[in-house]
Formats: structure tokens, C-alpha cells, sequence
């Protein structure tokens, strides 16, 4: 039931919300201020976000960043959350319908999103969403050689993924690029696109398209011992693949993406 304490209105944050808006997502995700510095930095903007207040606190709130599929602009919902005090209520829900609604009526063909945790596709499905991609995962240990490796931009690893991607992949560009560079490594190789990071010698790997017999040479080059992979791995037979990205579609016809690689998790 939703509380009838709270004037159920969701808009676009007002000036000066950004502390709350931090607040809440430290609340509900535990990211530091560095992570939030970042992402507030590179990816914000107000037009791209909705929120529902309690007074002056940030009751719930959601983002979205632009992606296109099939010619048809899209939204890539980001980082949806509701305040420990406040869960329970239909606050979630009310957000989630409304932001649909604002979408479509801006011209998006749908939305898609990457539950947080297993438990969220059920709460999903009954907001409309369906799973339209599944991701592949890998672990792996370095090999005792190495290979070329060569550090790019944000631009120039955008430009490079377009080609790689599959038909009917998510296009993902502009502020989830720069968004992605702030926090992780871009590199290319001779048959391969990475990007990822490395923690005590263990090398997280946000995103592989390519050879994926080159992901221990690639390990070894960068000085780390161990890594896990999301992605697409062409002439691997080892990789997991699970259901990963929700969707919905809000016109008629829009084809949703089959393959969804950025989540910013």
C-alpha cells in the first residue's frame, strides 16, 4: 500500500538535490565517494533522472542513460532505489510506471535495465519487463607469455566496439563511455576489445569482445594473476552464460537487444 505521508510526485530532482541523491544511493548500494564523485562527474544530469521526495529527503529514485538498438533510441535504467524508511510502500513501482511514461512520451522505443541481484527479475517481470539477453562469464589464470596490448580513449574504444558488436546489440556510447573510462582501463588488441580494471593483481573484466584465446596472454601483460570476464568470447566453449538484461518495449515493434554488455555494477 502506498503511504498516503508522501505527495506522490515524481520529477525531475530540483537544485541542490545532488546530496540527497547521494545520500540514497550510498544508502541503497554502498558505493563510496568516489565512485559517486564519478558518476556524478561524467554520467548526471538532471533531465535523466526521477525521483520522488519526502520534504527534503529523496524518498526513491532512478537514471537512465541513452543507448540505441535497431535505429530506435532506448534507455539503459540505472541504479533504481528506494530509502530503508520508505520500502514496502509502492514507491518503487509509482517511479518505475511514471518513468515509463515520461520515456515514451520523449521517444524512447523502450527500456532496458540489469537487476541488481537474482531476486529482482521476479519484481521486474511484473513492472512489464522480460529477459532479452543473456551475458557470458569466464574466470581464468594468466599464462607464462604475453601480448600486445595497447591503451585507447574513450572515443577511440566507442568507435571499435561499434564494429565488434553483434546485429541487435545495445549501442552504447557517449556518457556511458565516458562514464566507463573514469573508472576502468580501455585496451585493444590484435582481435580483441577489454575493459576492466585490476585489484591486488586480480583483473576485473567489465567488459571482452573477441579472441578469447588471448585472455591469458593478456592477464600476464598486465600483471595480474587471475581475472573474470564478462562478455562475448568468439571460439570459447568454456564461458557461462546467464540471463542478464531486462526489457520493455513501449512502441509497437521495437525489438529489444540481444546482447547488452555495459552494466555499470
Amino acid at each position: 500500500m502506498i503511504t498516503d505521508k508522501i505527495k506522490l510526485i515524481a520529477a525531475e530532482p530540483e537544485e541542490g538535490a545532488e546530496p540527497s541523491l547521494r545520500s540514497l544511493w550510498k544508502e541503497a548500494f554502498g558505493d563510496g565517494d568516489e565512485f559517486l564523485d564519478k558518476f556524478f562527474e561524467h554520467a548526471y544530469s538532471p533531465k535523466h533522472c526521477r525521483c520522488i521526495a519526502d520534504g527534503n529527503k529523496i524518498a526513491a529514485a532512478l537514471y537512465w542513460f541513452d543507448i540505441s538498438c535497431g535505429g530506435k533510441k532506448w534507455a539503459y535504467i540505472y541504479a533504481v532505489a528506494t530509502a530503508k524508511s520508505h520500502r514496502g510502500q509502492g514507491l518503487c513501482s509509482f517511479l518505475m510506471g511514471d518513468t515509463h511514461r515520461r520515456l515514451a512520451d520523449l521517444g524512447y522505443a523502450g527500456a532496458v535495465l540489469v537487476p541488481g541481484e537474482g531476486g529482482l527479475f521476479a519484481f521486474y517481470e511484473k513492472l512489464g519487463y522480460k529477459v532479452c539477453a543473456n551475458i557470458e562469464e569466464l574466470s581464468a589464470a594468466a599464462a607464462d607469455f604475453s601480448c600486445a596490448l595497447e591503451r585507447i580513449d574513450a572515443q577511440e574504444y566507442a568507435a571499435k566496439r561499434a564494429e565488434l558488436l553483434p546485429k541487435n546489440a545495445a549501442l552504447q556510447e557517449g556518457a556511458n563511455i565516458d562514464f566507463l573510462a573514469s573508472y576502468a582501463e580501455l585496451y585493444v588488441g590484435e582481435g580483441f576489445l577489454l575493459a576492466g580494471y585490476a585489484r591486488n593483481r586480480y583483473f576485473f573484466g567489465v567488459e571482452f569482445l573477441g579472441d578469447a584465446e588471448k585472455i591469458s596472454a593478456v592477464l600476464a601483460t598486465l600483471n595480474c594473476d587471475e581475472g573474470s570476464f564478462r562478455g562475448i568470447f568468439t571460439g570459447a566453449d568454456y564461458a557461462a552464460s546467464k540471463p542478464f538484461a531486462m526489457s520493455v518495449s513501449f512502441t509497437y515493434g521495437a525489438t529489444p537487444p540481444s546482447y547488452f554488455g555495459l552494466a555499470f555494477d
